[in-house]
This record gives structure tokens, sequence and C-alpha cells, in this order.
């Protein structure tokens, strides 16, 4: 009988199939055996009776920014602060870096510093900016998850938006290379010209910035990326939707075949323009937190399947970059800090509306490993996978302080928000990152994770 390196007994596992009160037995990183009494020895035994083990949560947007700006948030703290969520591979975005992942040499460099410092296994987006296309196909040769582009304005002039050529010469190429391209979809002409009349009229509220990026914004820019891609064939992801009106337009789309993913993040379910209104700069984002009604369109939405999976955005930056003593709100950072509460986030959520933990499964792992390419070993429990494990209680209470948040910046949105479930553990290839409020892990161990080679890149 096969002697184990740990055995999770008594949990409730979440498979694809529905919850299942079984035994884990994890060998060598990878999950051996997924069953109900099983007897082999372990050096390490876990009974997680009454407890719900998820698959590790796949966040396929975070910003950490390192190298160049680690003092907004880096892969040692970042990592950390995603494995106390329940994450277990998490996808960092081409910018808020310096440089900017947009050639060989910066993803190199940027891969040798997330192997040496995170905790848990990461992929790497690639950048799509104006004079970078012809760097495209050695970034996908080297591993990258994907390439991101910009519709609208990126407040950072080392990761310029992209402009309506760049955006198609590139798709052709994007689409050649059997990759996916992510969007963060508003309208540069219609946010710039509006934020400008706001600025000449000397308005800078809450009320105004929601004003200066209307739903119309993203809504014409997800109609420009698929007119696009329907001319070039490229597959998209839609970053952060925020919005009924897109969903409707993305549906249409995929009702047509075409090769489209979608996600949104929490703070767009949890929270609402009210919240901007009530603590300014930190609730700050692109695109704004909406409006009640538009957020109560979005749960419904949720429930009714419509997003293919969830992410977090975690965009963090010092404070004194959000301080209204400093900034008024549309000078001030834009981001969410986060990336801790997102599984969370989706637990409190399905169980105020009836969700199968299952479906909560699909969209934070499953579904990003499918489309990203990573279905091989990640995003589920089953053997031979990866043993990428979140273990939850829903007998306990979480609130959000700054004690028990680990960004490097504690200042967010979620602070003081009580979830309604506690992340007990988390094992990231059999280790032991977090448990019980602390990280466990003695070293860093995350690992590039890179997409299988003969990925087929299709919606979910």
């Amino acid at each position: 009988m096969e002697h184990l390196d740990i055995l999770i007994k008594n949990g409730k596992a979440v498979l694809p199939t529905g919850v299942t009160e079984t035994d884990i037995g994890i060998k060598d990183g990878k999950i051996a055996i997924v069953e109900k009494g099983i007897m082999n020895k372990a050096a390490i035994e876990w009974d997680v009776e009454n407890q719900y083990i998820f698959p590790g949560m796949i966040d396929v947007h975070v910003h950490f920014s390192e190298p160049g700006r680690e003092h907004w948030e880096g892969f040692h703290t970042g990592s950390m602060m995603m494995a106390a969520g329940g994450c277990t591979t998490y996808f960092d975005m081409p910018l808020n870096g310096i440089p900017s992942t947009v050639n060989l040499e910066a993803l190199s460099t940027k891969a040798e510093i997330g192997n040496g410092k995170s905790f848990i296994d990461f992929s790497l987006w690639g950048g799509l900016v104006p004079g970078n296309e012809k760097d495209l196909e050695a970034l996908a040769e080297a591993g990258v998850i994907g390439f991101k582009a910009f519709l609208s304005s990126t407040g950072n002039k080392e990761f310029e938006a992209v402009d309506d050529l760049t955006l198609l010469n590139g798709m052709k190429r994007i689409a050649k290379l059997g990759k996916v391209l992510a969007l963060h979809s508003e309208s540069d002409a219609i946010t710039n010209w509006l934020k400008e009349e706001k600025e000449n009229e000397g308005k800078y509220s809450a009320d105004d910035y929601l004003e200066s990026r209307p739903i119309i914004a993203e809504v014409e820019a997800v109609e420009r990326a698929i007119y696009y891609s329907e001319l070039t064939g490229c597959p998209l992801h839609f970053v952060h939707i925020s919005s009924a009106k897109a969903i409707e337009v993305i549906e249409q789309a995929k009702q047509k075949g075409m090769n489209i993913t979608v996600e949104t993040c929490p703070h767009y379910l949890l929270y609402n323009h009210e919240h901007l209104r009530g603590l300014g700069t930190i609730a700050k984002c692109a695109p704004p937190l909406r409006e009640k009604e538009e957020q109560q369109k979005l749960i419904s939405l949720l429930i009714e399947n419509k997003f293919d999976m969830i992410s977090s955005d975690h965009s963090p930056c010092p404070y004194e970059l959000k301080d209204p003593n400093m900034y008024n709100m549309f000078q001030a950072w834009g981001g969410i800090s986060g990336g801790q509460f997102t599984l969370l986030s989706m637990i409190e959520l399905a169980l105020k509306y009836k969700i199968p933990f299952d479906t909560v499964a699909k969209w934070t792992a499953s579904a990003p490993a499918e489309r990203f390419g990573l279905a091989d070993r990640k995003g589920k429990i089953a053997i031979g996978a990866d043993a990428d494990l979140a273990i939850i209680t829903l007998n306990e209470s979480h609130t959000v302080t700054e004690e028990n948040f680990y960004a490097k910046h504690k200042q967010s949105l979620y602070m003081g928000h009580t979830f309604p479930c506690r992340i007990v553990g988390t094992l990231n290839r059999g280790n032991l990152v977090f448990k019980e409020g602390v990280i466990v892990a003695p070293i860093p161990n995350g690992r590039w994770v890179k997409p299988c080679e003969n990925a087929s890149i299709k919606s979910v």
C-alpha cells in the first residue's frame, strides 16, 4: 500500500460533479487517491471533518508591480496574500512594473524574480502596446499565458493603450500564435472627453467620476473589440466587465460561436457607487463601481452563469497615491486592493443566492485552467492533478483587519467586511503554505507555470 505524503480525511470535496464527502491522498505534490476511508499511512494526516475542500483558486488577473515598483506590491507579499485567500495560482499582469512585460528580456527578469519570491505558482501575461507587435512571437514561445492590452488610458507611461492599428495588427499575430488577448475595455475617446469636461468645470466628486466612465464607454469598446476579433480571428478575454449591457453584447457574440470569455470581480458584486461616495478614493477603480441597480443586474447575470470566471484585479498602490489630501478623485490612483478575498466573496454570494459550490469552483478554478491551457494539471480535484487545495470552514466567519490582510498596503475597500466563512488552509502542489491564519511555508516554493504546448484555446 503506497505511503502518502499527506492524507486529508473526512472533507467535503468540491468536485466537478458536486460536493462529496471523501478523503484525499497526496503524493509527490499530486493528488494520488480520492475516496472515502483511505487506509494508507501518511507522513501528515489532517482531519478536516465538516470543512470544505475547494480546488485552489486560479486568479487570472493581479498586479504585483515587480520589478520596479515592489513598494506597491511584490511577489513576496502578494503571493502570501493570495495564499491566505485560498489561491494557489495567479496570473500577473504585464503592468505596473518597470519595465512592463512587453519583450523577452522583461519577461525573463520577472520570471526569475517570481521563481525566487513567490509562495504559490504563477503565470505571466505579456503586453500588447504600440511598437511591440514583433515581440509577441518570442513572448508566446517563452510561455506567456496570453496578452493584455488597454483600450483606454492606463495612467502608466510604461504601458500605453493601443491605437486601432496596433490592436488589429496585434490581434492578427496573437490569433496565429494560438493565444488569447485580454482587454481592458473602455473607450479612450469617451472617457478622456468626459474627464476633460468635468475638470474644466471644476467637478471632482464621486458622482462626477462615475459619470466620466459611463456604461456606454464600456459597451463601445467591447463592441469594437468584437468586430476586430471577427476580422482577425483573435480569441478574446474581457476583464473586469461591470455592466449588464456589455454582457448582453458579449453573449450575442458567443451565440455566434466567437471565441470569447469574460470575467468580473467581487468588488462589482459586493459593492456599488454608494461605497465610492462613502469611502472615497479607496473604492476608486476603472471601470467604476456602478449604481446599486446595476450591481443587482450583475448578480443576476452571475446566477445565470453569464460570467465565465471571477478574478480579483488586485491593483494596489501606496496610500499616498490615493490620499485625498494630495489628489482629487480624478488624479488619485484607481485600483482595488483585495486579492485575498475573491474565493471568500464567491462563497458568500453562493450562500446568499443558493449557488452550488461546484459552480463557484468552476468560476474560480476549472474555467481559468481550461481557458488558458493549464487543465492538464490544475483547476480541479482529480487523480493526477496538482494538489492545489483550499480548506474552508462555514462554521466560522472572517472579518478583514489590517492584521489578517497580507497585502503590503492595508488600505482596502474590504477592510471591516465580515465573510460568513474562513480559509483554514491552502496547499500548493502538496506543500502546506497557509494554515490557521499563518503562512507556514518556510521558504517560497512557487513556480512559473506555462500553458501546455498543445493547449486548445477555446471558450469555456
